[in-house]
Order: structure tokens, then sequence, then C-alpha cells
């Protein structure tokens, strides 16, 4: 028995490290080939054709313009924690329409102040609800301005104090 546990001793001591070395070398192998693969074209196209077929004639950019509307602060009262709502925002307007509703501002601050006022300060508080008041908003202003002139209400400042 004695001789069987030397045997094994030696065994286990004598292991290669031939397929460590192989194993390396192939992967040193694999990931150079890769690499001139890649960067000589042969994989995925070369640099120049990607370039190319990338460029691309941009859409000109719509005539917008884009108004500012006076900022509102708003008194919620005692109903709230907070005192005050601080808003500012601006419209989203084709070119054409710019002067017809920058004339119409006045009425526009009416309807939001007006609006703003109405709303349940819960619903101010809820920061899930803008989106549904910005939608709100911009409905009431398009419904002032006329369909087409406003494109989009943007909200620039909605702070509670």
């Amino acid at each position: 028995m004695a001789d069987e546990e030397e045997v094994e001793e030696e065994g286990s001591k004598k292991k290669s490290k031939m397929p460590l070395i192989i194993g390396l070398v192939l992967a040193l192998a694999g990931g150079g080939g890769g690499f001139y693969a890649v960067q000589s074209g042969m994989l995925f196209g070369s640099h120049e054709e990607a370039a190319a077929d990338s460029h691309v004639e941009a859409e000109p950019m719509p005539n917008v313009v884009f108004v500012p509307v006076d900022p509102l602060i708003i008194n919620l009262g005692g109903r709230s924690r907070n005192q005050f709502l601080r808003f500012r925002s601006s419209l989203e307007v084709d070119g054409a329409y710019e002067a017809e509703v920058t004339a119409l501002l006045p009425r526009v601050l009416d309807i939001l102040n007006g609006y703003l006022r109405a709303v349940d300060v819960k619903d101010l508080e809820d920061p899930s609800a803008l989106i549904r008041l910005r939608a709100q908003m911009l409905r009431r202003i398009q419904t002032v301005t006329g369909e087409g002139q406003v494109k989009d209400l943007l909200i620039m400042e909605f702070v509670l104090n």
C-alpha cells in the first residue's frame, strides 16, 4: 500500500502545464485575428463605407418659434402646506402665427391663471399629475388662440413654495 501512495503523490505532482499554455496561445491568436479582421474591414465592412452609408440628408427644421409666457405666481391659500405656485412656460408656435399668438398672450395668461387657481391643490402636489395638467392647459390655450397655431406648451418652471 505504501507503493500505491507514492505513485499517486508523484502523479499529482507532475501535472502538465501544456494545456494551459496552448489555451493561452490560441486565445491570443484568436484575439489578434479578430482585431485584424475588424480593422481591415473584412468583418463588418470598412470605416469609409460605413461613413458613406450613414451620411443621409437631414430634413430642414420646421419654422418653429418659442413665445415666452409671463411668469405666474398663484396664491394657493390656506388649504395646503404650500402657499404659492410659481409657473413659467413658453408656447411652441409655427413661425407664421407668431404675431397673432403674441397679441393673444394676455388672454393666454388669463386662461392659465384661472385654470391653475381652480385646480385642486392635491393635483398640483402630485408629480405624476403634471402631464395631465399640461395637456389641460394646452387644450385651453389652443381654444383661445385658434386650432393649429400653438403646437405645444413647454413648462419651464413649476415650483410649489
